[in-house]
């Protein structure tokens, strides 16, 4: 048997045991009827921590930013402005195009996630008989294929200012938006106070086992609560499932830092090796995501090197690279692209787990820029 250090997400967690107990004792009702306690208690809190009028605990994050497209672009065949990096346009299956009938049209998202705002001011549209009439903007943060870069928030104030004067609802995708806040150290609320709406998942680095909340106005939320249902996203004794979000709130939350230090400390250690062929943009990496990048020249691929992670070598075992017990270490990570491989802390890793990652990756990368280096 190997031990695996599973760093392909933050998704990976399990529910901890304060979660786990409250999720058994939480009082529960019939949240379609608005009757769930624990349903309301979260949708508060998460309303209150962002600065906005209410909340709407959805299955999942997805369903979220389908629900906020669906709200702000009322008619079929509007338009929303997304970053072509961006988690709606890359990772959700085209359901602002499938489901709502709204066209995603994409503008070039920066390194750090932000996009141009002059660039964004063009593209608007609708005055034009023969075009869509743009009715959202979406940003993301943090961003994910970005590496987890934090929007500045000089930058957020700006788009937020350009939205405003063509009278546009900002969407905020903030899946990971509590480990921006932590990264900037300023409150959620300063983060999401230029947005109209804002997601948040509670799976994605909180460690609660399932869901989402969507943020904004009362009449923001009052219509998507009408989408959720229509979507088959009400939930009727949802508390079982609120109350780990409460924990993660209350437990998880705190510990980011954490997070943000040991993918710090795999980024310096990975780039300290200065090998040709591996390499980490250590200042780059802002909170719980490492991206390492394999040089354009070498013949090595991110699956490649993804599958060696993955093998335990005889001659590992006989060095650092194994645990107490004489364990071999697997570690399990990300493919973004041929070149790039994601690394996602998150809390289930401890230091002891992450000295293993670390082991395991100077062998093997060592061991794969010699036996295949760059030309």
């Amino acid at each position: 048997m190997a031990y695996i250090v599973d760093l392909r997400s933050d998704t990976v967690t399990k529910p901890s045991k304060s979660m786990r107990h409250a999720m058994v004792n939480s009082a529960l009702g019939d949240d379609v009827f608005g009757e769930d306690p624990t349903v309301n208690t979260l949708e508060s809190k998460i309303a209150t921590l962002l600065g906005k009028q209410a909340a709407l605990f959805v299955p999942s994050g997805t369903m979220a930013n389908l629900i906020a497209v669906m709200v702000h672009c009322k008619r079929r065949g509007s338009e929303a402005i997304v970053g072509n990096m961006s988690h709606i346009y890359k990772y959700e299956q085209g359901g602002a195009a499938h489901i709502a009938g709204v066209l995603l049209s994409t503008i070039q998202n920066e390194p750090d996630g932000t996009f141009d705002l002059k660039e964004l001011e063009s593209r608007i549209r609708g005055s034009d008989i023969h075009e869509p009439v743009t009715s959202m903007v979406a940003v993301e943060n943090t961003h994910n294929v970005c590496g987890g870069k934090v929007l500045p928030l000089d930058w957020l104030d700006r788009v937020s200012a350009v939205c405003q004067k063509h009278s546009i609802p900002l969407h905020m995708d903030g899946a990971r938006l509590l480990n921006a806040s932590e990264a900037l150290r300023e409150p959620p609320a300063r983060l999401a106070r230029g947005c109209d709406s804002i997601s948040v998942c509670f799976s994605k680095g909180l460690a609660a086992p399932v869901g989402s909340a969507l943020v904004g106005s009362y009449h923001f939320i009052e219509q998507a609560r009408r989408m959720r249902k229509m979507l088959g996203g009400g939930m009727r004794q949802a508390g079982v499932l609120a109350a780990a979000a409460v924990v993660a709130l209350d437990e998880t939350v705190p510990r980011l830092a954490f997070d943000h230090k040991r993918a710090l400390i795999l980024a310096k250690t990975i780039q300290g090796l200065l090998l040709k062929t591996f390499s980490v943009d250590v200042a780059g990496v802002h909170t719980n995501i490492v991206m390492l990048k394999i040089a354009g020249a070498s013949p090595l691929t991110a699956d490649l090197v993804l599958k060696r992670l993955g093998q335990v070598a005889l001659d590992e075992t006989q060095g650092d690279c194994k645990t107490a017990n004489d364990e071999g270490v697997i570690v399990k990570a990300v493919a973004f692209n041929s070149k790039t491989i994601r690394f996602c802390l998150h809390v289930d890793i401890s230091d002891e787990d992450l000295w293993l990652a670390i082991m395991k990756m100077t062998y093997v990368f060592r061991e794969l820029d010699a036996a295949h280096p760059a030309a």
